[in-house]
């Protein structure tokens, strides 16, 4: 793929608080800060991606789930964010049905790629926060990505599940989806204090040699605060450890 060509990047991991919503918010924003046109799809029901994003969900006319089931354009569902060049395609409650209303519906795997190759010219970088579990929704973003990132975090058991997530990744892309790949994987929540995370470090470098990111995320403080602001890092703190890594993250992955 050009480097022109524009990304689908779905952001997986069955387990969760691992820090997928942190990533996908803070990465999408530090590649914003470059100059490039970003998407979040928030494919979570919950619904955090939009909120730390500084969406109030209750007050949408359009969520991803009238894109996925009721046939809304993807472009009259996408909200702007006060950052530059970033926008968000919100979740709501509405989406924990749709994972059941999905199964009867027609080619019920590629509806989010469809939709999203209607804007697909519009932005350079789409970013896809997945909901914790592999799911009909997380099929979906299998289906519609260039290339998965999975955030795994510093801590005990941090490989379990790992297995399966690369077992249905290969099923999807031998059935669904051939350009599929695990691009990266981010460690997350690093505690440099701890022997563990150092030690679960170097167990998934061992394991995934080649696919692992220089940029590790810290555990902090900061991070964690910034969604209640409805702020990605870069916004609320913007040389805080949180952001720095964020930003080398954003460069490694472009």
């Amino acid at each position: 793929m050009s480097r022109d060509e524009p990304r689908i990047i779905a952001i997986a991991n069955q387990k969760g608080g691992v820090g997928k919503t942190t990533t996908s918010v803070n990465l999408a924003a530090a590649i914003a800060e470059t100059g490039r046109r970003v998407l979040v799809i928030d494919l979570d029901p919950q619904g955090n991606a939009s909120t730390g994003l500084g969406i109030d969900i209750r007050s949408l006319e359009n969520t991803i789930y009238d894109v996925l089931l009721h046939d809304v354009r993807l472009e009259d569902a996408i909200e702007p964010t006060a950052v530059k060049n970033l926008f968000v395609l919100p979740a709501n409650i509405d989406l924990a049905g749709a994972e059941i209303e999905l199964v009867s519906v027609f080619s019920r795997e590629s509806r989010l790629k469809k939709r999203i190759e209607e804007v697909r010219g519009d932005f350079d970088i789409t970013i896809i926060d997945c909901p914790p579990s592999l799911g009909l929704l997380t099929i979906n973003a299998f289906v519609a990505a260039t290339e998965i990132i999975v955030p795994i975090q510093c801590e005990y058991y941090a490989l379990e599940g790992l297995t399966q997530l690369f077992r249905n990744v290969k099923l999807v892309k031998s059935n669904l989806n051939p350009e599929l790949d695990v691009k990266s994987i981010i460690l997350t929540m690093y505690d440099a204090r701890t022997k563990l995370a150092e030690q679960v470090a170097d167990d998934v470098r061992q394991h995934y040699t080649n696919i692992v990111c220089k940029t590790i995320i810290p555990r902090s403080v900061r991070l964690s605060e910034a969604p209640s602001y409805g702020q990605p890092i870069t916004v609320f703190d913007p040389i805080s450890r949180g952001a720095v890594a964020y930003r080398e993250l954003a460069k490694e992955v472009l």
